[in-house]
């Protein structure tokens, strides 16, 4: 059974984050790469799986400056951290044998920053005052641009063009529906990997199954 496998990059970079701990750019390269290949054994049936392609949607690292409400200053996001490491990352998983990546565009003009969720109820409701805040009490807001497109494009075509005999999403975005069921249509075994994260249970309906291969990002929510 020739199986692709395709992978939601911000989706999966947050949730390895949060279950599995922060790495450097080239450890979580390696853990993504080991991840994928670990949906090829642990099968629980006896077909042979063998491994088509691994297609990684994500968009670039954001280069632009933006003035952060809180700090009072422009930050230049070509200079962080965080874009030397998405740099670096993306440059990783280029090397590894079987990845393709597909990538999409940040929406820079309309990215911008916001109260987290939980501290602005905390605000509302008179727990914490706004002497109180903190640069870490707020959040960057940016879009990404024709991730969702590519993964149901790929997933029409590879149906289409009958390349492989399953697919497996790592996602938790239900957008991929219409793309599931097309493909099931065209007899495609359509198994989703929600790292974890619980799904909506109309989309049982959609998929042939559900699996998670690393017990850790089980744990909690």
């Amino acid at each position: 059974m020739k199986t692709a496998i395709l992978v939601d990059g911000g989706f999966y970079r947050s949730r390895a984050r949060l279950k599995l701990g922060e790495k450097t750019a080239e450890e979580r390269a390696k853990e993504l790469n080991d991840y994928c290949y670990r949906h090829l054994k642990e099968k629980h049936d006896d077909n042979k799986h063998d491994l088509y392609r691994i297609f990684y949607y994500d968009c670039p690292p954001m280069t632009k400056k933006l003035y952060h409400p809180f700090l009072k200053k422009q930050i230049d996001y070509s200079k962080t951290d965080l874009h030397n490491w998405m740099a670096v990352f993306l440059d990783e998983l280029k090397k590894k044998r079987k990845f393709a990546l597909r990538m999409g565009k940040l929406a820079d003009k309309q990215s911008h920053f916001s109260i987290r969720p939980d501290i602005l109820k905390k605000l509302c409701s008179g727990t914490i005052a706004f002497e109180d805040l903190t640069e870490e009490n707020f959040m960057l807001n940016v879009d990404q641009k024709g991730v969702d497109m590519k993964i149901g494009l790929d997933i029409a075509s590879i149906s289409y063009k009958r390349q492989v005999d399953q697919i497996v999403l790592i996602s938790g975005d239900s957008d991929f529906v219409p793309a599931a069921k097309l493909a099931r249509r065209e007899g495609i075994d359509f198994v989703l990997d929600p790292l974890g994260a619980p799904i909506k249970e109309d989309l049982f309906e959609h998929i042939d199954g559900l699996m998670t291969c690393n017990p850790k990002f089980m744990n909690g929510n």
